[in-house]
Protein backbone atom coordinates (compact mmCIF):
# COMPACT_ATOMS: atom_id res chain seq x y z
CA UNK A 1 0.00 0.00 0.00
CA UNK A 2 1.33 3.70 -0.57
CA UNK A 3 -0.24 6.68 -0.01
CA UNK A 4 -0.07 8.94 -3.60
CA UNK A 5 -2.42 11.23 -5.05
CA UNK A 6 -3.47 9.85 -8.32
CA UNK A 7 -4.36 11.13 -11.52
CA UNK A 8 -8.17 12.39 -10.79
CA UNK A 9 -8.16 14.85 -13.39
CA UNK A 10 -8.25 11.44 -15.77
CA UNK A 11 -11.11 10.02 -13.48
CA UNK A 12 -14.74 9.89 -14.93
CA UNK A 13 -17.55 8.92 -12.70
CA UNK A 14 -21.27 8.20 -13.13
CA UNK A 15 -23.10 8.88 -9.69
CA UNK A 16 -26.77 7.38 -9.54
CA UNK A 17 -28.67 7.30 -6.72
CA UNK A 18 -30.96 9.65 -3.57
CA UNK A 19 -29.62 13.26 -4.03
CA UNK A 20 -31.02 15.79 -1.14
CA UNK A 21 -30.29 18.92 -0.29
CA UNK A 22 -28.97 19.63 2.95
CA UNK A 23 -29.96 22.81 4.93
CA UNK A 24 -28.41 24.60 7.75
CA UNK A 25 -29.61 27.55 9.96
CA UNK A 26 -26.95 28.97 12.38
CA UNK A 27 -28.56 31.28 15.16
CA UNK A 28 -28.14 32.19 18.94
CA UNK A 29 -30.46 30.40 21.31
CA UNK A 30 -29.71 32.17 24.39
CA UNK A 31 -33.39 31.99 25.70
CA UNK A 32 -36.37 29.40 26.35
CA UNK A 33 -39.55 30.00 24.51
CA UNK A 34 -42.15 31.11 26.65
CA UNK A 35 -44.99 28.79 24.43
CA UNK A 36 -43.12 25.42 25.17
CA UNK A 37 -39.85 24.39 27.08
CA UNK A 38 -38.05 24.27 24.07
CA UNK A 39 -35.13 26.91 22.83
CA UNK A 40 -35.64 29.91 20.77
CA UNK A 41 -33.26 30.18 18.18
CA UNK A 42 -32.35 33.44 16.09
CA UNK A 43 -31.20 32.49 12.78
CA UNK A 44 -28.59 34.36 11.56
CA UNK A 45 -27.33 32.46 8.55
CA UNK A 46 -28.47 30.00 6.29
CA UNK A 47 -26.36 27.73 3.88
CA UNK A 48 -27.51 24.87 2.17
CA UNK A 49 -25.41 21.92 0.46
CA UNK A 50 -25.89 18.89 -1.95
CA UNK A 51 -26.41 15.82 0.35
CA UNK A 52 -26.78 12.10 -0.33
CA UNK A 53 -25.71 11.43 -4.25
CA UNK A 54 -25.48 14.95 -4.67
CA UNK A 55 -22.82 15.01 -1.54
CA UNK A 56 -21.32 12.08 -3.85
CA UNK A 57 -20.97 13.38 -7.01
CA UNK A 58 -19.51 17.22 -5.14
CA UNK A 59 -16.60 15.09 -3.41
CA UNK A 60 -15.79 13.89 -6.86
CA UNK A 61 -15.72 16.62 -8.56
CA UNK A 62 -14.05 18.58 -5.62
CA UNK A 63 -11.27 15.80 -6.30
CA UNK A 64 -10.82 17.22 -9.72
CA UNK A 65 -12.82 14.03 -11.66
CA UNK A 66 -15.76 14.69 -14.11
CA UNK A 67 -18.64 14.21 -12.27
CA UNK A 68 -21.85 12.96 -13.78
CA UNK A 69 -25.38 12.57 -11.68
CA UNK A 70 -28.25 11.04 -12.28
CA UNK A 71 -31.01 11.48 -9.87
CA UNK A 72 -34.75 12.61 -8.88
CA UNK A 73 -35.99 16.13 -7.97
CA UNK A 74 -39.01 18.05 -7.68
CA UNK A 75 -40.36 21.01 -9.43
CA UNK A 76 -39.57 23.35 -6.81
CA UNK A 77 -37.02 25.89 -5.06
CA UNK A 78 -35.29 23.34 -3.12
CA UNK A 79 -34.53 21.26 -6.27
CA UNK A 80 -33.30 24.63 -8.43
CA UNK A 81 -31.00 25.28 -5.67
CA UNK A 82 -29.25 22.01 -5.30
CA UNK A 83 -29.09 21.65 -9.10
CA UNK A 84 -27.79 25.18 -9.33
CA UNK A 85 -25.01 24.21 -6.39
CA UNK A 86 -23.84 21.12 -8.13
CA UNK A 87 -23.39 22.89 -11.82
CA UNK A 88 -21.24 25.48 -10.04
CA UNK A 89 -19.41 22.85 -8.71
CA UNK A 90 -18.31 21.36 -11.89
CA UNK A 91 -21.01 18.47 -11.88
CA UNK A 92 -23.09 17.49 -14.71
CA UNK A 93 -26.49 17.30 -13.73
CA UNK A 94 -29.36 14.34 -15.84
CA UNK A 95 -32.14 14.72 -13.19
CA UNK A 96 -35.51 13.56 -13.75
CA UNK A 97 -38.22 16.08 -12.03
CA UNK A 98 -41.05 14.39 -9.89
CA UNK A 99 -44.51 16.37 -10.81
CA UNK A 100 -45.80 15.77 -7.31
CA UNK A 101 -43.00 15.29 -4.90
CA UNK A 102 -41.09 17.93 -3.80
CA UNK A 103 -37.26 17.70 -3.66
CA UNK A 104 -35.87 15.72 -0.38
CA UNK A 105 -34.63 18.26 1.97
CA UNK A 106 -32.94 18.01 5.09
CA UNK A 107 -32.83 21.16 7.57
CA UNK A 108 -31.16 21.46 10.30
CA UNK A 109 -31.21 23.97 13.54
CA UNK A 110 -28.26 24.22 14.64
CA UNK A 111 -26.21 26.84 17.57
CA UNK A 112 -23.12 27.03 18.85
CA UNK A 113 -21.43 23.88 16.93
CA UNK A 114 -24.68 21.81 18.34
CA UNK A 115 -27.26 20.24 16.21
CA UNK A 116 -30.63 21.37 18.23
CA UNK A 117 -33.23 19.37 15.68
CA UNK A 118 -33.48 18.26 11.76
CA UNK A 119 -36.63 18.42 9.73
CA UNK A 120 -36.92 16.51 6.73
CA UNK A 121 -39.14 17.16 4.00
CA UNK A 122 -39.78 14.28 1.63
CA UNK A 123 -41.93 11.58 -0.15
CA UNK A 124 -40.62 7.95 -1.09
CA UNK A 125 -40.02 7.89 -4.95
CA UNK A 126 -42.41 5.21 -6.13
CA UNK A 127 -42.20 3.36 -9.44
CA UNK A 128 -43.59 5.99 -11.33
CA UNK A 129 -41.86 8.57 -10.34
CA UNK A 130 -38.20 7.17 -11.77
CA UNK A 131 -39.39 5.40 -14.67
CA UNK A 132 -37.35 6.80 -17.08
CA UNK A 133 -34.04 6.42 -14.77
CA UNK A 134 -32.81 3.88 -16.42
CA UNK A 135 -32.95 5.73 -20.04
CA UNK A 136 -31.20 8.90 -18.09
CA UNK A 137 -28.51 6.84 -17.17
CA UNK A 138 -28.52 5.13 -20.50
CA UNK A 139 -27.48 8.81 -22.23
CA UNK A 140 -24.40 9.53 -19.74
CA UNK A 141 -23.24 5.93 -19.05
CA UNK A 142 -20.35 5.59 -22.06
CA UNK A 143 -18.91 8.89 -20.39
CA UNK A 144 -17.90 6.99 -17.25
CA UNK A 145 -15.19 4.79 -16.22
CA UNK A 146 -16.79 3.77 -12.70
CA UNK A 147 -20.51 3.92 -11.66
CA UNK A 148 -21.20 4.54 -7.40
CA UNK A 149 -25.14 3.86 -6.72
CA UNK A 150 -25.26 5.73 -3.91
CA UNK A 151 -28.53 4.45 -1.94
CA UNK A 152 -30.53 5.99 0.78
CA UNK A 153 -33.41 4.13 0.18
CA UNK A 154 -35.48 6.68 -1.05
CA UNK A 155 -36.71 5.21 -4.02
CA UNK A 156 -34.65 6.89 -6.78
CA UNK A 157 -32.91 3.16 -7.36
CA UNK A 158 -35.81 0.84 -7.67
CA UNK A 159 -34.30 -1.24 -9.69
CA UNK A 160 -30.48 -1.68 -9.02
CA UNK A 161 -29.89 -5.08 -11.07
CA UNK A 162 -30.86 -3.63 -14.01
CA UNK A 163 -28.38 -0.53 -13.61
CA UNK A 164 -25.46 -3.09 -12.51
CA UNK A 165 -26.05 -4.80 -15.60
CA UNK A 166 -26.08 -1.92 -17.55
CA UNK A 167 -21.88 -1.50 -16.53
CA UNK A 168 -21.48 -4.79 -16.01
CA UNK A 169 -22.18 -4.87 -19.86
CA UNK A 170 -19.37 -2.05 -20.42
CA UNK A 171 -16.89 -3.93 -18.13
CA UNK A 172 -17.10 -0.60 -15.76
CA UNK A 173 -16.72 -1.24 -11.95
CA UNK A 174 -19.84 -0.46 -9.64
CA UNK A 175 -19.42 0.61 -6.19
CA UNK A 176 -22.24 0.57 -4.61
CA UNK A 177 -22.96 2.33 -1.02
CA UNK A 178 -25.87 0.23 0.54
CA UNK A 179 -29.19 0.33 2.65
CA UNK A 180 -31.66 -1.50 3.69
CA UNK A 181 -31.29 -5.40 5.46
CA UNK A 182 -31.34 -7.48 1.92
CA UNK A 183 -28.13 -6.91 0.03
CA UNK A 184 -29.49 -9.34 -2.79
CA UNK A 185 -30.49 -6.49 -5.25
CA UNK A 186 -26.50 -5.54 -5.15
CA UNK A 187 -25.48 -9.03 -6.59
CA UNK A 188 -22.94 -8.47 -9.30
CA UNK A 189 -21.41 -5.32 -8.09
CA UNK A 190 -17.94 -4.96 -7.81
CA UNK A 191 -17.58 -3.53 -4.57
CA UNK A 192 -20.12 -2.24 -1.92
CA UNK A 193 -18.98 -0.28 0.92
CA UNK A 194 -21.56 -0.67 4.10
CA UNK A 195 -21.03 0.72 7.58
CA UNK A 196 -20.86 -1.78 10.43
CA UNK A 197 -24.36 -1.55 11.58
CA UNK A 198 -25.78 -2.11 7.88
CA UNK A 199 -23.71 -4.82 7.43
CA UNK A 200 -24.34 -6.54 11.07
CA UNK A 201 -28.13 -5.66 10.14
CA UNK A 202 -27.57 -8.47 7.34
CA UNK A 203 -25.35 -11.00 8.41
CA UNK A 204 -25.74 -10.66 12.61
CA UNK A 205 -23.35 -9.24 15.53
CA UNK A 206 -20.04 -9.87 14.88
CA UNK A 207 -18.19 -10.25 18.55
CA UNK A 208 -14.87 -10.03 16.68
CA UNK A 209 -13.25 -9.57 13.71
CA UNK A 210 -12.46 -12.88 12.53
CA UNK A 211 -16.13 -13.30 12.52
CA UNK A 212 -16.57 -10.09 10.60
CA UNK A 213 -13.58 -11.12 8.24
CA UNK A 214 -15.73 -14.85 8.16
CA UNK A 215 -19.16 -13.16 7.85
CA UNK A 216 -17.95 -10.97 4.82
CA UNK A 217 -16.51 -13.80 2.57
CA UNK A 218 -19.73 -15.90 2.79
CA UNK A 219 -21.23 -12.57 2.02
CA UNK A 220 -18.87 -11.89 -0.97
CA UNK A 221 -19.55 -15.44 -2.51
CA UNK A 222 -23.34 -15.03 -2.25
CA UNK A 223 -23.54 -11.86 -3.83
CA UNK A 224 -21.07 -12.39 -6.39
CA UNK A 225 -18.84 -9.61 -5.03
CA UNK A 226 -15.05 -8.79 -5.71
CA UNK A 227 -14.52 -7.06 -2.54
CA UNK A 228 -16.36 -5.33 0.28
CA UNK A 229 -15.14 -2.24 2.31
CA UNK A 230 -16.33 -2.21 5.62
CA UNK A 231 -16.39 1.12 7.61
CA UNK A 232 -16.53 0.79 11.36
CA UNK A 233 -16.29 4.24 13.03
CA UNK A 234 -13.79 4.66 15.67
CA UNK A 235 -12.04 0.93 14.77
CA UNK A 236 -11.15 2.37 10.86
CA UNK A 237 -12.40 0.26 7.94
CA UNK A 238 -11.81 -3.17 6.55
CA UNK A 239 -11.48 -4.32 3.18
CA UNK A 240 -12.42 -7.90 2.29
CA UNK A 241 -11.62 -10.07 -0.51
CA UNK A 242 -11.96 -13.09 -1.55
CA UNK A 243 -8.54 -14.30 -2.63
CA UNK A 244 -6.79 -12.30 -0.69
CA UNK A 245 -6.01 -11.70 3.20
CA UNK A 246 -8.04 -8.65 4.78
CA UNK A 247 -7.12 -5.87 5.09
CA UNK A 248 -7.60 -3.67 8.59
CA UNK A 249 -6.90 -0.05 8.27
CA UNK A 250 -7.21 2.33 12.07
CA UNK A 251 -9.36 5.03 11.80
CA UNK A 252 -7.38 8.04 10.92
CA UNK A 253 -9.26 11.38 12.34
CA UNK A 254 -7.67 13.39 14.89
CA UNK A 255 -10.69 14.70 16.37
CA UNK A 256 -14.59 14.21 15.38
CA UNK A 257 -16.50 17.14 15.06
CA UNK A 258 -19.33 15.70 12.70
CA UNK A 259 -19.65 12.15 10.69
CA UNK A 260 -22.50 13.39 8.56
CA UNK A 261 -21.56 12.76 4.98
CA UNK A 262 -18.49 10.79 5.78
CA UNK A 263 -19.21 7.59 3.59
CA UNK A 264 -20.21 9.70 0.97
CA UNK A 265 -16.22 11.11 0.88
CA UNK A 266 -15.21 7.35 1.73
CA UNK A 267 -17.26 5.78 -1.60
CA UNK A 268 -16.14 9.09 -3.83
CA UNK A 269 -12.60 9.37 -2.55
CA UNK A 270 -13.02 5.11 -3.21
CA UNK A 271 -14.60 4.89 -6.82
CA UNK A 272 -12.33 8.11 -8.18
CA UNK A 273 -8.98 6.86 -7.22
CA UNK A 274 -9.95 3.17 -8.93
CA UNK A 275 -11.09 5.56 -11.73
CA UNK A 276 -7.82 7.06 -12.03
CA UNK A 277 -6.19 3.96 -12.06
CA UNK A 278 -5.41 3.17 -8.55
CA UNK A 279 -5.88 -0.45 -7.12
CA UNK A 280 -8.16 -1.49 -4.86
CA UNK A 281 -6.01 -1.36 -1.37
CA UNK A 282 -4.20 1.89 -2.47
CA UNK A 283 -7.70 3.33 -3.31
CA UNK A 284 -8.59 1.78 -0.04
CA UNK A 285 -6.25 3.46 1.84
CA UNK A 286 -6.70 6.80 0.36
CA UNK A 287 -10.22 6.95 1.27
CA UNK A 288 -9.37 5.86 4.87
CA UNK A 289 -7.18 9.27 4.88
CA UNK A 290 -10.02 11.55 3.34
CA UNK A 291 -12.40 10.00 6.09
CA UNK A 292 -10.34 11.40 9.11
CA UNK A 293 -10.07 14.81 7.29
CA UNK A 294 -14.23 15.49 6.45
CA UNK A 295 -15.01 14.16 10.36
CA UNK A 296 -13.17 17.33 11.63
CA UNK A 297 -15.96 19.40 9.64
CA UNK A 298 -19.14 20.79 10.05
CA UNK A 299 -21.91 19.26 8.37
CA UNK A 300 -22.00 17.53 4.60
CA UNK A 301 -18.92 18.21 3.81
CA UNK A 302 -16.56 17.24 0.48
CA UNK A 303 -12.60 17.12 0.82
CA UNK A 304 -10.72 19.12 -2.09
CA UNK A 305 -8.06 17.70 -3.90
CA UNK A 306 -5.36 20.19 -2.71
CA UNK A 307 -6.67 18.96 0.72
CA UNK A 308 -6.13 15.43 0.42
CA UNK A 309 -2.90 16.21 -1.24
CA UNK A 310 -1.38 18.19 1.69
CA UNK A 311 -2.04 15.22 3.93
CA UNK A 312 -0.61 12.44 1.90
CA UNK A 313 2.36 14.49 2.08
CA UNK A 314 2.18 15.17 5.73
CA UNK A 315 1.87 11.27 5.80
CA UNK A 316 5.25 11.33 4.12
CA UNK A 317 6.77 13.61 6.05
CA UNK A 318 7.35 16.30 3.68
CA UNK A 319 6.35 19.13 6.66
CA UNK A 320 10.40 19.67 5.86
CA UNK A 321 13.40 19.02 3.78
CA UNK A 322 13.82 18.32 -0.11
CA UNK A 323 10.32 18.96 -2.41
CA UNK A 324 9.17 19.29 -5.60
CA UNK A 325 7.92 21.99 -7.08
CA UNK A 326 4.26 20.95 -6.67
CA UNK A 327 4.92 19.59 -2.55
CA UNK A 328 6.44 22.88 -1.51
CA UNK A 329 3.64 25.09 -3.43
CA UNK A 330 1.07 23.14 -1.17
CA UNK A 331 3.69 23.80 1.90
CA UNK A 332 4.29 27.44 1.53
CA UNK A 333 0.08 27.98 0.76
CA UNK A 334 -0.23 26.19 4.24
CA UNK A 335 2.15 28.20 5.99
CA UNK A 336 0.85 31.70 4.32
CA UNK A 337 -2.76 30.19 5.98
CA UNK A 338 -1.08 30.03 9.14
CA UNK A 339 -0.04 33.54 8.89
CA UNK A 340 3.67 32.47 8.76
CA UNK A 341 6.41 34.74 6.94
CA UNK A 342 8.16 32.49 4.41
CA UNK A 343 11.73 33.61 3.34
CA UNK A 344 13.26 32.70 0.18
CA UNK A 345 16.90 32.60 -1.53
CA UNK A 346 18.22 30.53 -4.13
CA UNK A 347 22.16 29.80 -5.33
CA UNK A 348 24.45 27.38 -6.69
CA UNK A 349 25.36 25.99 -3.32
CA UNK A 350 27.82 23.41 -5.05
CA UNK A 351 30.54 23.92 -2.41
CA UNK A 352 28.90 24.75 0.78
CA UNK A 353 30.65 26.00 3.44
CA UNK A 354 30.57 28.31 6.98
CA UNK A 355 29.86 31.36 4.91
CA UNK A 356 26.79 29.65 3.52
CA UNK A 357 26.24 28.21 7.07
CA UNK A 358 26.06 31.67 8.60
CA UNK A 359 24.34 33.04 5.27
CA UNK A 360 21.27 30.54 5.54
CA UNK A 361 21.35 31.30 9.90
CA UNK A 362 21.03 34.86 9.46
CA UNK A 363 18.07 34.67 6.84
CA UNK A 364 16.01 32.28 8.96
CA UNK A 365 16.02 35.20 11.07
CA UNK A 366 13.87 37.26 8.90
CA UNK A 367 10.74 34.91 8.98
CA UNK A 368 9.45 31.38 9.84
CA UNK A 369 10.34 29.63 7.30
CA UNK A 370 13.53 29.83 5.10
CA UNK A 371 13.07 28.28 1.10
CA UNK A 372 16.56 27.44 -0.59
CA UNK A 373 16.29 27.07 -4.24
CA UNK A 374 19.54 25.45 -6.04
CA UNK A 375 20.61 25.41 -9.56
CA UNK A 376 19.95 22.13 -11.02
CA UNK A 377 22.77 20.34 -12.47
CA UNK A 378 22.48 21.43 -15.83
CA UNK A 379 21.76 25.18 -15.10
CA UNK A 380 24.55 25.06 -12.83
CA UNK A 381 26.55 24.11 -15.89
CA UNK A 382 25.83 27.01 -18.04
CA UNK A 383 26.16 29.40 -15.54
CA UNK A 384 29.61 28.06 -14.13
CA UNK A 385 31.14 26.09 -16.70
CA UNK A 386 31.61 22.27 -17.67
CA UNK A 387 33.71 21.45 -15.07
CA UNK A 388 30.74 22.13 -12.49
CA UNK A 389 29.01 21.34 -10.54
CA UNK A 390 31.52 19.36 -8.35
CA UNK A 391 28.42 17.57 -6.28
CA UNK A 392 25.19 16.83 -7.48
CA UNK A 393 21.92 18.35 -7.05
CA UNK A 394 20.98 15.39 -5.25
CA UNK A 395 24.00 15.85 -2.56
CA UNK A 396 23.53 19.55 -2.48
CA UNK A 397 19.93 19.56 -1.47
CA UNK A 398 20.84 16.47 1.26
CA UNK A 399 23.04 18.82 2.63
CA UNK A 400 21.06 21.83 2.74
CA UNK A 401 18.04 20.47 4.20
CA UNK A 402 20.29 18.74 6.57
CA UNK A 403 20.88 22.41 8.25
CA UNK A 404 19.20 23.30 11.19
CA UNK A 405 18.18 26.78 9.56
CA UNK A 406 16.75 25.27 6.24
CA UNK A 407 12.68 24.50 6.30
CA UNK A 408 12.64 23.55 2.82
CA UNK A 409 14.69 22.73 -0.32
CA UNK A 410 13.57 22.78 -4.02
CA UNK A 411 15.71 22.67 -7.03
CA UNK A 412 14.66 24.58 -10.23
CA UNK A 413 16.15 23.96 -14.02
CA UNK A 414 16.11 27.58 -15.07
CA UNK A 415 19.03 30.24 -14.91
CA UNK A 416 16.93 31.90 -12.17
CA UNK A 417 14.31 31.23 -10.04
CA UNK A 418 11.77 33.60 -11.82
CA UNK A 419 9.37 30.74 -12.81
CA UNK A 420 9.43 29.18 -9.60
CA UNK A 421 8.98 32.61 -7.26
CA UNK A 422 5.90 33.55 -9.38
CA UNK A 423 4.23 30.04 -8.12
CA UNK A 424 4.84 30.15 -5.14
CA UNK A 425 4.94 34.26 -4.35
CA UNK A 426 5.98 33.33 -0.63
CA UNK A 427 5.96 37.35 0.27
CA UNK A 428 1.86 37.72 -0.40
Amino acid sequence: MKLEMPLFQNAKLLVVGDVMLDRYWHGDASRISAEAPVPVVKVGNREDRPGGAGNVALNVAALGSAATLVGIIGHDEAGAELKSRLEAAGVYCEFLRSENKPTITKLRVISQHQQLIRLDFEQRFDLADVQDLNFRVNLVIDQAKVMILSDYAKGALHDIPALIELARKRGMPIVADPKGSDFSKYQGATLITPNLSEFEAVVGHCAHEEELVNKGLKLLRDLGLQAMLITRGEHGMTLIRPDSPELHLPARAQEVFDVTGAGDTVISVLASALAAGDNLADATALANLAAGLVVGKLGTAAISGPELRRAILAEQGSGRGVMTSEQLEIAVHDAKEHGEKIVFTNGCFDIIHAGHVGYLSEARKLGDRLIVAINDDDSVKRLKGSGRPINPVDRRAAVLAGLEAVDWVVSYSEDTPEELLMNLQPHT
